[in-house]
């Protein structure tokens, strides 16, 4: 039997019991240590399958592990459905990762392009790489021998059959009530538990093979799509730097022109904008922030698609550069006035978890065009990619450490006015922190806060168990007595 053959074997073995553990550690169970060990098990599976395949650990196979097995445990930490929705990013970042298509040793010799590749690859291959496996992969003419044979007739003959017998058994069934009660009787019943059970089975180890195979997969060169070859309009058609030079020109202009107006109306105090925009501050500090971070989220494609684009000129590459610099300055402004809107607009309404979240958003694109700078514009684009997947790791992390909702519970609970039915929706995370501040609320909002954390309860087994509902679990037993209190009615 060849190598290539019993590697297929023992991926596809690995995926089906990688299939088996999703199902007994997902069915019904809200996320938590779930993730962390299903990971884990799928972190050793590919580890013994590199053995076997003697694959060498190229690029970001060896970098992977360590993000993909840090963020899978923060589902072990934290409740927070967005908390849960970033972590899940990072995990999507850290499988880019180990699919990098390049061979090149080292990870910051890999660009965007390498891991747009690697992301794409391992998506085409969680959707379709398990049929490649099971089709070409495994070489089942070695595993032939006459018993094997004449099973694998019978089952083909099966296959065929199978669809013929539903047919005709549905037309029979149709066409006559008695046939219909007798076959019902001499069928068992399936249950749809167990139907929805295996295709949950079935549906974690088709990605779990498509994924492994990718990660196994060997990383040449000529897998690639060649962009290089590729024309921006068309053939013949060419973008050159004069065209793209005065495009950024006028996108500075306009940036320039919405910078005079921020300092004139957003830093130039809440009469002015009153008597102008016919909005009170509040709300248009709310009016704009998220156009703003609409801006700074689609400026650094363009510079990136600019610099891209002029890779191999000589003339206008200095000329674009200046002008990408006095955009980043200026697009720093936007920040600084999208961020200076949020303050205002949380003076006036609190925090929320996407208030917070897009500003984490904006603090990360921050550091993004820095880097941007010291890179790419000062003609180290092979560093760029990194250095950006690197921050937004570190953005993720930092998110975990703060623990937003308990945060917003901290900060809502110290206004004048709380919004106590909001409060009361936050995740797991919240709950100790709302538990020790509810004597600071007015006596009707302590009330219904309190009857509402008395109405608290655990979520799936310990197959869901994390740190948060632990403690959250702990937090309202012991302090069940003086809830029971803060939430009975005032006397009349």
């Amino acid at each position: 039997m060849s190598r290539e053959t019993r590697v297929g074997i023992g991926l596809a073995g690995s995926a089906l019991g990688l299939g088996v553990l999703g199902d007994l550690l997902f069915q019904g169970q809200p996320f938590g240590l779930n993730i962390a060990l299903w990971t884990t098990i799928f972190v050793i599976a590919l580890t013994v399958l590199l053995r076997v395949a003697c694959a060498p650990l190229h690029q970001g196979r060896r970098f992977m592990l360590a993000p993909l097995l840090l963020f899978a445990a923060m589902f072990a930490w934290h409740d927070s459905t967005l908390l849960f929705a970033a972590n899940f990013l990072a995990l999507a970042a850290a499988v880019t990762m180990g699919a990098l298509r390049r061979t090149q040793p080292r990870l910051d010799s890999a660009t965007l392009s390498d891991y747009g590749g690697g992301a794409v690859s391992a998506g085409c291959s969680m959707a379709a790489g398990a049929a490649h496996l099971l089709a070409t992969d495994i070489k089942w003419a070695e595993l032939r021998n006459p018993g094997a044979e004449k099973a694998a007739a019978i089952a083909r003959g099966l296959g065929i059959g199978l669809p013929l017998l539903l047919l005709f058994g549905g037309l029979f069934v149709a066409a006559d009530a008695v046939f219909k009660q007798l076959l019902s009787s001499a069928v068992p019943t399936l249950s749809i538990a167990i139907v929805e059970r295996a295709l949950v089975v079935c549906l974690f180890a088709w990605l779990a093979a498509g994924l492994l195979r990718d990660l196994l997969a060997p990383r040449e060169e000529s897998r690639l799509v060649q962009v290089e070859r590729l024309r921006v309009f068309g053939r013949g058609a060419r973008l050159g730097a004069l065209e793209l030079n005065v495009a950024l020109a006028v996108l500075d202009l306009l940036f320039l022109a919405f910078v005079v107006v921020q300092f004139r109306y957003l830093f130039g105090g809440r009469g002015l904008v009153e008597q102008t925009a016919n909005l009170t501050y509040a709300e248009y500090a709310r009016h704009g922030f998220f156009e703003l971070v609409a801006v700074a989220g689609l400026t650094l494609p363009l510079l990136l698609l600019g610099d891209w684009l002029l890779r191999d000129e000589t003339r206008g590459h200095r000329a674009f550069r200046w002008l990408a610099r006095a955009l980043l300055v200026l697009l720093g402004v936007v920040m600084l006035s999208a961020l200076q809107r949020m303050r205002l607009y949380l003076d006036q309404y609190g925090l929320t978890e996407l208030r917070l979240y897009a500003i984490g958003v904006i603090l990360w694109l921050a550091v993004v065009c820095v880097w941007f700078a010291l890179t790419v514009l000062r003609g180290r684009r092979y560093a760029f990619a990194v250095g950006a997947l690197v921050a937004g790791f570190a953005a993720t992390l930092t998110l975990n450490i703060v623990n937003p909702d308990a945060l917003i519970a901290r900060t809502n609970v110290t206004r004048p006015a709380v919004d106590v039915g909001y409060l009361a929706g936050l995740s797991d995370d919240a709950v100790p922190t709302l538990v020790v501040r509810l004597p600071e609320l007015p006596r009707q909002q302590r009330a219904y806060l309190a009857a509402r954390l008395l109405q608290w309860k655990p979520g799936g087994d310990w197959r869901s168990w994390n740190v948060s509902r632990a403690r959250a679990e702990r937090v309202l037993r012991e302090r069940h007595a003086d809830l029971v209190r803060f939430a009975a009615p005032a006397p009349r």
